[in-house]
């Protein structure tokens, strides 16, 4: 081949030795930018998410090449395990009926708002975490962290949250599992006085009605909150308030919405509208 394209043996050799050094360095920096990426994601991120954040920096790597170095490097993403949400629904309130009916694939921002509430242990006690998700954008627009479970604490307190600093479509659906918390006359009232807001509610024994609330829950204690040990309630409200604000709101890739972190949907969605007006 040398022969054929007049090039010197000396030459070849030398272009050869650069092509391997470059290799090297190239796979140097790529090793690098995937243990970034994955200590900022709390080492949650596996080889799908890490490949579409490497492309998005302009990298042209596969998920084979990715799964490949993380191999080699001896990191993977965190294996989750499974909780249970539990919902106090014995009591006298009225039921509003399943208007959302699963449909969790939405392009409007601020028409259906997903909420529910979980537990976290801190030091010898539990406290509560409400959160109040946005459909369209899969952000958490609202949430609260409260010490007891006080319809006042809990979802009025996300509520307030989520309504002072989030655009509301007119025709909002609020969404929820039948807790009293949600059921309460207080919570309604409150519903009612906001343009009538639409309430639902997920059927009798049914947590897929409220899926995507429950998701998150499972993916904070998986990726996040196992990982702790509070030993104050500050601590605890200040941690949840940089996963929630810092990262999953701001940085953390979504497969339910084509990658994109759910800020990126929300100016998405923003300027759509804008372009529409």
């Amino acid at each position: 081949m040398c022969q054929v394209f007049s090039v010197s043996k000396n030459a070849y050799y030398h272009w050869l030795k650069q092509t391997t050094s470059t290799q090297k360095e190239r796979k140097k920096l790529i090793s690098d930018e995937i243990e970034y990426i994955w200590e900022e994601s709390f080492k949650t991120y596996g080889s799908p998410r890490i490949t579409i954040a490497l492309q998005r920096k302009g990298f042209h790597v596969s998920r084979k090449y990715v799964a490949k170095l993380m191999n080699e490097l001896g990191i993977q993403s965190i294996i989750r395990q499974k909780y249970v949400v539990t919902t106090d629904s014995k009591h006298d309130y009225s039921i509003a009926e399943n208007k959302l009916n699963r449909a969790f694939s939405v392009d409007e921002i601020g028409k259906y708002w997903v909420s529910d509430i979980t537990y976290v242990k801190v030091k010898n006690k539990w406290c509560y975490l409400t959160t109040i998700i946005d459909l369209a954008t899969r952000k958490v627009v609202g949430w609260s962290f409260s010490e007891d479970l006080t319809t006042e604490n809990t979802i009025i307190k996300a509520w307030n949250n989520a309504k002072a600093r989030h655009f509301t479509h007119k025709d909002l659906i609020f969404h929820s599992d039948r807790g009293v918390q949600y059921a309460s006359n207080e919570f309604k009232n409150i519903l009612a006085f906001n343009n009538g807001v639409q309430q639902s509610m997920s059927r009798k024994g049914n947590c897929w009605d409220n899926a995507v609330a429950e998701s998150f829950f499972k993916t904070i204690k998986n990726e996040f909150l196992r990982f702790h040990k509070f030993e104050s309630f500050e601590e605890a409200k200040i941690v949840i308030f940089q996963y929630i604000e810092g990262f999953y709101n701001n940085k953390r890739l979504h497969s339910a919405i084509d990658y994109m972190t759910p800020a990126e949907r929300e100016i998405q969605l923003i300027m759509q509208l804008k372009n529409v007006a």
